[in-house]
């Protein structure tokens, strides 16, 4: 290699070197006895004999700066000077030298992306054919919901399961928060294996801080980057059309806002701009997918995240609940009988067009429409919170996605308001909360009806109480 080859002339420029200076030292010691010493009868201390030997010496000198010539041209074979148009020699720049190292396959001819460029061998296994066009949103929920007490031996209850494929379609990001044990790994895992592509789990780590903690990072000793899981899913994703979850396990025991940044703002960019920088710099023998270091954030990839609220994790900052679907699992589903069935082959296209078809069809009635207009306005005048653009986005595509899947408006709208607006009450002052919360509930049953929006108003008595 020509660092190796580097190396070598070095070392030989400076064994010449010494050789150098060692032999100067010599005959300047030499010389001086000659000349200035003399012994007691007045005769030189240095006999002709060494008179001898120091021109032998004197004549090696040229013999050595030939040498020192040879070794530097040869040294130099590798590296043909180029001449420029004015004649002049340019000098070798640490820039050149970068783009001719960006420019060179591995020492042993394999791509520093290893596992990626594999991927790319073995693209065609990603590609599934049959999948099923005709399922429903009611449909997976139910088939979900079987599968897990059927196969799985988990159980969950409808509504729960309404709420999971619901936020899913809303957001590539969710939260599934609650008590421990609660089953919030194993519905993201249950789902993965519905859809017959096994959802992976990734264990986040208190010391994560930045984006390489989770897609890898590149060593400079080995010169080869070192590939996570997460890296070759998100990879082998843009081959394939199938559903891909992956879950952040313990999302919340490091601070989201700083390992998972980047996601969070690709993620509301146009689908041409989703491009997550893996590494700074690009070689011609990288793996296909990576342009100029970047790979394309896959769309039929979903992140859920699992958080538990206590001593040991940091709180999910706004930043990352606005952006993100929240579900709350505090409590264990009855057991329930099902049969053993098989997989969905569901691709992630036909699952967001059903989406898609649910905002369509089951567009919010006006009558609620004016009831989000009339709570914003108490919200804002009350406890000055409003819902924001974000928000009611959100709403407009929850609320008829969720009916599709079963259940109500009035339903849809409880659990999505008690996560994404409730919350935000957590931030007033606790006098003036704990005083407005009996008019709060109040306010609520005039509205929606004393029998409607209980989530709303059990957060609140939450507040009330904790304030």
């Amino acid at each position: 290699m020509k660092s190796n080859s580097k190396k070598s002339i070095k070392k030989r420029y400076v064994f010449l070197l010494v050789l150098l200076i060692i032999l100067g030292v010599l005959l300047a010691v030499i010389a001086s006895a000659y000349f200035n010493g003399n012994s007691a009868d007045g005769a030189p201390l240095i006999k002709s004999e060494t008179v001898i030997i120091m021109l032998i010496l004197a004549l090696m000198l040229p013999v050595l700066i030939v040498i020192m010539l040879v070794t530097f041209l040869v040294g130099r074979k590798d590296k043909p000077l180029q001449v420029q148009v004015t004649g002049q020699i340019p000098s070798e720049t640490p820039k050149a030298q970068e783009e001719e190292d960006k420019e060179m396959p591995s020492e042993d001819g394999i791509s520093r992306f290893s596992r990626l460029s594999q991927i790319d061998a073995e693209r065609a296994k990603y590609v599934r054919s049959g999948y099923d066009d005709k399922v429903t949103l009611k449909g997976i929920c139910e088939g979900l919901r079987n599968y897990a007490a059927g196969n799985l031996k988990l159980y969950y209850s409808i509504d729960d399961i309404r709420r999971f494929i619901a936020g899913l379609l809303v957001s590539p990001i969710m939260i599934l928060q609650g008590m421990s044990g609660t089953g919030k790994t194993s519905l993201a895992c249950a789902f993965g294996k519905y859809v017959d592509n096994s959802s992976m789990v990734v264990p986040v780590q208190p010391m994560w801080k930045e984006r390489t903690d989770l897609l890898g990072y590149y060593n400079e000793f080995t010169r080869r980057f070192t590939e996570t899981d997460l890296l070759a899913k998100m990879y082998e994703a843009n081959y394939s059309k199938d559903i891909y979850i992956t879950v952040l396990d313990e999302m919340n025991i490091a601070r989201v806002e700083y390992y998972f940044a980047e996601f969070l703002s690709l993620l509301e960019l146009s689908r041409a701009d989703q491009k997550l920088t893996v590494i700074s710099d690009s070689w011609k023998n990288d793996p296909e997918q990576l342009e100029d270091g970047k790979i394309q954030l896959p769309d039929n990839m979903w992140f859920i995240g699992t958080a538990n609220n206590d001593d040991s994790t940091f709180a999910i900052s706004d930043k990352v609940y606005d952006r993100a679907m929240i579900m709350n699992l505090d409590e264990k589903a009855d057991e329930f009988y099902a049969e053993k069935s098989k997989p969905l082959n569901l691709s992630a296209e036909r699952f967001k067009a059903l989406g898609k078809e649910a905002e369509r069809e089951y567009r919010m009635t006006t009558r609620n429409l004016k009831r989000l207009e009339m709570l914003d306005g108490y919200m804002k005048e009350t406890f000055r919170v409003t819902f924001g653009n974000r928000i009611m986005k959100q709403i407009r595509s929850y609320v008829p996605i969720y009916v599709a899947c079963g259940g109500s408006e009035l339903e849809a709208l409880d659990d999505i308001l008690a996560k994404k607006v409730m919350r935000k009450l957590s931030m007033q002052n606790p006098v003036y909360l704990r005083n407005n919360a009996d008019r709060f509930c109040h306010y609520m049953d005039e509205l929606f009806g004393e029998d409607n929006m209980t989530q709303c108003k059990a957060a609140m008595r939450r507040l009330q109480l904790n304030a």
